[in-house]
């Protein structure tokens, strides 16, 4: 079963939000999720983007990854067409798929340079702790529509 990879600068820590994460990267059955918690740097954009690709070249040892920024001016999906995204991207690929989430100011020019695509979960503006979530649900909703689980209508 392949691993995706999730790179994070900060930690998620209120409770909620932890145990809402783990209900739906429990109920995920085609794939497995990693989280990397990375401390952030008080906004030092060069500095967290160097943190990442350290990370990076640790999960390169599993193959050549493929890597995906969350950013507001990326390209946005519904669920199904995210879904059918996904899964070519997945199953194609012999490598790890990894989504990078940046801190609070976003990513550096270092960071950018790197990723084969960016992605948007939304034009709205989310908490970080929030995005993380609702990213975790739409892997989940994802997965049920490759499946054909009832549970996307």
């Amino acid at each position: 079963m392949k691993t995706v990879h999730v790179i994070t600068l900060g930690k998620l820590r209120d409770k909620n939000y932890l145990a809402i994460e783990a209900e739906y990267l429990k109920r995920i059955k085609s794939f497995k999720v990693k989280y990397h918690e990375l401390k952030t740097h008080e906004e030092n954009l060069e500095l967290e983007g160097a943190e990442v690709l350290k990370k990076v070249q640790e999960i390169s040892k599993e193959g050549k990854p493929l890597l995906f920024l969350l950013a507001e001016k990326g390209k946005e999906f519904d669920s199904s067409k995210f879904s059918e995204w996904f899964f070519k991207k997945l199953e194609n690929h012999h490598g790890p798929l990894v989504f990078i989430f940046g801190g609070a100011a976003g990513h550096g020019e270092n960071l950018q340079a790197q990723p084969h695509e960016k992605i948007s979960l939304s034009l709205l503006t989310f908490p970080h702790q929030m995005a993380r979530v609702i990213f975790d649900e739409q892997l989940y909703r994802a997965d049920t529509i490759y499946l054909k689980h009832p549970y996307h209508k």
